[in-house]
C-alpha cells in the first residue's frame, strides 16, 4: 500500500484536474447557448434556399446549370468534412470521421476516388495521415464562424465540380439534435437533389431577371455556401454540447476517484497509527 504522503499528492492532483474540468464545463455551457442561437438563426435560410434549389431541379429553364446536371459515370467524389479545431469534445469528431470513412469506402467500392475539403484542424490532422487528396482546407474559425471565412474553400470545390474534376459533392458534419445527442450527418450538395413539388403546376418555371445563367449560377453558389455555413455553426453548437457533457463526466469521475483515494488514505493512515501503537506497546513490554 502506498504511503500517506503519496496518496495525498495524488488526491491534490485529481482535485486540481477537477477544478479545470468544472471550469471548462461552465465555459462550454455558456458558449453553447450562444452557439444554439446562431444555429437556429442559420437554419431557416438554409432550409428555404434548399427548397428553391430542389424545385429548380424540376424546372425547365433555357439555361441548364452544370451544378444541377448529374454525370452518368462517377469517377471522383468530393467530401466537405466539418470538424472542430479543439479536442475534449467526446466522440464528436470520431463519429464524423467514421461516417466520412464509410462514405469514402462506399464510393471506392463503386470505383470512384474521394477528394476532401477540410473545415477544422482536427479533421485536417486526421485525414492528412491517410494520404487522401485534400483540395482545400480552413481552420480556426473560432466559436463564431462567418460566411466570408469559408467562401474560398467552398469555391475550390465548386470550381472542381464545374471543371469535371468532381462528379458528386457531399457534406459531412455533426448534426445538433439536443444537448445530449449529436449525430453525424451526410448530405449530397451537388448535383442538387429534387424535393417534393406537390401542389406546383405540371409545367412551370421561375422568371429570371436579368438572365437565367447569371441568376442560377450565383444562386447555386449561395446555396452551397449557406449549407456549409449552417453546418459550421451547427458543428460549433454540437462541439459545445459535447464538451459540456464530457467535462461533466470527467468531473463526476474525478469526484469518485477522490472518494476512493480518500478511503485508501484513511486505511493507510489507520495502519500507520496501529503500527506505531504496536511498536510503543512492544517497547514498553520489553522494558
Amino acid at each position: 500500500m502506498p504511503g500517506t504522503k503519496e496518496i495525498r499528492a495524488k488526491i491534490t492532483s485529481v482535485k486540481n484536474t477537477q477544478k479545470i474540468t468544472k471550469a471548462m464545463q461552465m465555459v462550454a455551457t455558456s458558449k453553447m447557448r450562444r452557439a444554439q442561437e446562431r444555429m437556429r438563426a442559420a437554419r431557416p435560410y438554409a432550409e428555404g434556399i434548399r427548397k428553391v434549389i430542389g424545385h429548380l431541379t424540376k424546372a425547365n429553364p433555357d439555361y441548364h446549370s452544370p451544378y444541377l446536371s448529374g454525370r452518368e459515370t462517377v469517377g471522383n467524389v468530393g467530401i466537405i468534412v466539418v470538424s472542430t479545431d479543439r479536442g475534449l469534445a467526446g466522440a464528436l469528431n470520431a463519429n464524423v470521421f467514421k461516417q466520412t470513412l464509410l462514405l469514402m469506402r462506399e464510393w471506392q467500392d463503386k470505383g470512384a476516388a474521394a477528394k476532401l475539403c477540410m473545415i477544422g484542424a482536427k479533421g485536417m490532422a486526421f485525414f492528412r495521415r491517410l494520404n487522401v487528396p485534400i483540395l482545400a482546407h480552413v481552420t480556426h474559425l473560432g466559436d463564431r464562424p462567418h460566411v466570408k471565412d469559408i467562401i474560398g474553400t467552398v469555391k475550390v470545390m465548386l470550381d472542381a465540380y464545374r471543371d469535371g474534376e468532381l462528379d458528386r459533392l457531399f457534406l459531412v458534419n455533426a448534426e445538433f439534435i439536443n444537448t445530449m445527442t449529436q449525430r453525424p450527418s451526410v448530405e449530397q450538395l451537388l448535383p442538387a437533389l429534387p424535393i417534393d413539388t406537390e401542389g406546383l403546376q405540371r409545367h412551370w418555371d421561375y422568371l429570371y431577371e436579368p438572365e437565367a445563367s447569371q441568376i442560377l449560377d450565383d444562386l447555386l453558389m449561395r446555396y452551397i455556401e449557406s449549407q456549409v455555413y449552417r453546418a459550421a455553426v451547427e458543428n460549433v453548437a454540437s462541439e459545445m454540447a459535447a464538451r459540456m457533457v464530457a467535462m461533466k463526466s470527467a468531473s463526476d469521475n474525478a469526484s469518485k476517484l477522490i472518494s476512493e483515494m480518500q478511503l485508501i488514505y484513511n486505511k493507510a493512515r489507520q495502519a500507520a497509527i496501529t503500527k506505531e501503537l504496536a511498536e510503543i506497546v512492544g517497547g514498553a513490554a520489553a522494558v
